[in-house]
Parts: C-alpha cells; structure tokens; sequence
C-alpha cells in the first residue's frame, strides 16, 4: 500500500489538459521543515514524511506509487495581455487525497524541474521564493483567509541560476484544486467546447456540488465563483494583503489564494501601495484588487458563453445575471469586516462613511494599517488608550476627531466593552508576515543557511491574534513605514 493513499480525478481527464510529467531529480534533497499538522490532517503519516523515502518523494527524486505526476495546462492573461498558452512550467501534481473531512486536495512540487510548459525556463524554484510562500501562505490559514497551504520545503543541494547563483528548493503545495480562470481559458480560445464542459463539469463536482442538477448548472458554477472571489478579495484587503500579480491564471476557481510570489503586507495604509517590482503601472495596486478580480471574472463568464446558452444573446444575458452579484457581496462582506474591525455588530445608516472616513484619514496621516486597528481594540474600552492610536497619525488630533464619531456609535452596540474589545482582537491581527521581517528571515537562510529565523516566524503568525509579549518586536512597524518596498516573483 503506498505511503500516500492517492487518487487522482484530474489525471482521468483527457490528455489534452496536461502533459504527463515526472519530476527531475535534484543532488541532495535536505528538509528543510514539514507541516506535521497539515500532513496529519491529509491523512499521512508525518514520520514517513519525514524519513528517507519520505523526503525523496517531496524532492521529486522518488515518484511514490499511486502517483500520476502531470503539468497541467493553461492560459490566461497577463497585466492585461492574453497568453493562449501558458501551464504549468515549474510545478508538477504529484496527485490527490482525500482528506480527514473528506475533502479532495492537490499535492503539487513546486520547483520540480522542467515541463512542456517551461518555455526556456528551468523549472526550479530558489530558497527564498519557497521559504516566502511557505511562510505567507500559512500565515494567511492562520488569519483564516481561503488559501493553497505549505506542506514541506526541501532544499536541493542544487543552485538555480537567476541574477545570481542562489540555493535551490522545492515548496510542497497542497489546494482544494489548481484549476484556474486560466484553465478554462485555455479551451475557450482553441474552440474547445467538449472540453470546456468536461472542465466545467469536473469543477462543478469538486468545488460546486450545489450547482450538480440544477436546471442551469453553468449559470450556478459562475454564481459560486463569484460569490467566493468576492468574499476572498474583501477578506484581503480587511488584513492589508496585496497580491501582486492578480493574473487569471493566478486565480483559482476555488476561491482560495494562490501563487504567492511578489505578494507582500501593508505597513502604512495607502491605497495606492504597489509592492511588485513588474507591476509599473499599478495594475494590482492594494486599492485596485477588488475591481481587478471582477475584470478576471468578467474574462471567465466569456470562456462559459458557450455553455450558457446556445444563441449568444442570452448567454450573455445570463453571463451577466451571475456576474451581476459581484459588486454587491464584496460591498457586504468588506463592509460587514470593517464593521468587525470596528467593534460593530452590524452594518446601519453611516458606518461605511465612518469606516472610510478612518482610512482616509490613516492615509493622510501615514497610519500604519494592522498596528491602528490593533491599538482600537484596546481604545474601544478604554479611552485611555487612545494614546497609542494616536502616536500612529502624522496628526494626533486627526483620530481625534474621527474617534468623536466612533464612540458615540460603539455605544449603540448592546454588549458590554470587554465583549467589543474581546471581539475586536479577534478579527485585528497583532502579527502579520512584516515585508522587513519577512526579507531578513530570507536573507538569513540564504546566506548563512540559518533557519532558526523562519522557523521563529511562522510560530508567531500561527497565532497572529494573541498578543505574545515576548515576540512585540515581531509587530513593530519598519523604519520609513516600509515606504519603497518591492518584491519580485522569483522566476
């Protein structure tokens, strides 16, 4: 029996959705750290995992039996630009398991080696890009943000090329699917309608199973994916996550958060904020994010217009009956979130105006964005402790005069203060994934091959809404407000 009970639904597609595709084995795979809880909650054994042969499999260098490694292929568009073919070029699906609450999960390497789909690339992954996607993506579980999550990273004892030579790695993936916009995309622009209701059909039973019998069951899938990007996107910006590059083939069809690469954290709130070092124009700027993941879902509706309806009319009719719910369930669950953040129960007359009105002001006054929702809590019960929401505005008398708006609003809620604070620190990290924290936990393992700052990190943001006293110096704020940040993708 294999160590890992697979079983693998994509794979029994047809062969024009991927290229079958073993992993390329690397010199001297090392673990670097294993999920243990992830693992057990797939149903494997972490020991296993962890020893030789267990290692070799996350490496690439032993495909475990049961397994059907493939690239899977894709399109998507790109800043704007329409790529009709991309797939798969550094990842390899091992397979799938069926989880402890009996949920099917993609087991994907992730710097594997080359595919079909490289073009010119070489298929590696480096240290820190994986360390990064490790780190964020389980900080993200943590927050309770829909996310793919990291079951291992093994280093290579290789070196990948890229402006310099840097130690390579390979990032365990585990998702609900790596289906994307972009896989759709991908039939739509070949005239491949048997495909694209195969692809429909199978998300449809994965992800959707209330669209399973309906008498519109394309209509439903596009409503469900709506519904749960809508919801993503609002539960981004409530804890000041900027993507970086919301391509549609960077979107799942799952509604979780995938492809980490030059994503990064607010320090000062400005809705304007670009991280990515590619993204010259501020495309997938923080403030952009939700209009953008509507024109990636506006791009899906069109790959469905065949499935719709046969007259195209009303397929297009009911491409923008589904899509039309968009706006709407962002507005409520970002609105319902500030509200939370807020220390209010529920949405009345005037608190999305008090809600914008702090984050202007946080704006004009370099606020730091987790730090003064943080410190709310506290000034929620205690007007003491304005103070320290104040040290955080340029201006002090700035949330001075947005607080005489906010209190008199806290004192409608029927619970008592304890609850409202309690409630509040709940729903305000005091930890998220700092870019200079981040950037020096990299920098460490990189350079000195010392792990003990990652390992330091992802303790604290598996609990990033405890206080922790002794790890404060892990919520502090950069020097300059991280003002000037970049990141690149790591490709």
């Amino acid at each position: 029996m294999s160590p890992i009970p697979f079983d693998n639904s994509y794979a029994r597609l047809p062969e024009r959705f991927y290229a079958p595709r073993a992993p390329t084995p690397v010199a001297a795979p090392r673990l670097i750290r294993l999920n243990r809880s992830l693992a057990e909650s797939l149903g494997l054994d972490p020991d296993w995992l962890a020893g030789p042969d267990g290692v070799a499999a996350l490496a690439g260098n032993q495909i475990p039996a049961g397994a059907t490694p493939l690239a899977a292929a894709y399109a998507g568009h790109q800043f704007g630009q329409f790529v009709p073919q991309l797939g798969d070029g550094r990842a390899i699906l091992l397979g799938e398991v069926i989880d402890r609450v009996g949920q099917r999960r993609d087991i994907q390497l992730k710097g594997s080696g080359p595919t079909p789909f490289s073009r010119r690339g070489d298929g590696r992954a480096a240290l820190g890009p994986v360390l990064r996607e490790y780190l964020v993506s389980e900080a993200m579980a943590a927050l309770g943000i829909p996310t793919t999550r990291a079951l291992a990273a093994v280093a290579t004892g290789e070196p990948v090329v890229r402006e310099t030579l840097l130690p390579g790695a390979v990032l365990t993936r585990v998702a609900s699917s790596h289906i994307r916009v972009g896989t759709f995309q991908f039939f739509a622009v070949r005239g491949d309608i048997e495909g694209l209701r195969a692809l429909a059909d199978h998300v449809i039973a994965r992800h959707y199973p209330e669209a399973v019998g309906v008498e519109k069951p394309y209509r439903a899938l596009l409503e469900g994916v709506v519904a749960r990007q809508s919801e993503l996107v609002a539960r981004w910006l409530l804890v000041g996550f900027v993507h970086g590059v919301m391509n549609t083939d960077n979107m799942s069809v799952a509604g979780e958060t995938i492809d980490y690469g030059p994503c990064a954290f607010l320090d000062v709130y400005d809705p304007r904020t670009v991280f990515s070092s590619i993204d010259q124009h501020g495309r997938y700027a923080y403030g952009e994010q939700p209009r953008i993941a509507l024109w990636n879902l506006t791009r899906l509706a069109e790959t469905l217009l065949p499935l719709l309806a046969a007259d195209e009319t009303e397929a297009v009719a009911e491409a923008e009956a589904a899509a039309v719910g968009y706006g709407p369930r962002f507005e409520t669950a970002y609105h319902a979130g500030l509200n939370a953040k807020l220390g209010l129960t529920e949405v009345r007359d005037g608190d999305p105006a008090l809600a914008g009105d702090l984050l202007k002001r946080m704006a004009e006054n370099q606020a730091d964005f987790t730090r003064t929702f943080r410190a709310l809590c506290a000034a929620s019960a205690h007007p003491e402790a304005d103070a320290a929401v104040r040290d955080l505005f340029v201006d002090p008398t700035a949330y001075d005069a947005w607080a005489q708006s906010w209190r008199p609003r806290l004192a409608q809620e029927a619970r008592d203060s304890a609850a409202t604070e309690a409630a509040m620190r709940r729903v305000n990290p005091a930890f998220i994934p700092r870019n200079h924290r981040v950037e020096a936990m990299i920098a460490a393992a990189v350079e000195r091959d010392d792990f003990a700052p990652f390992e330091e990190l992802l303790t604290v943001l598996s609990r990033p809404y405890d206080d922790q006293p002794a790890m404060v110096r892990y919520a502090e704020a950069p020097e300059g407000g991280g003002v000037g940040y970049r990141t690149f993708c790591g490709t």
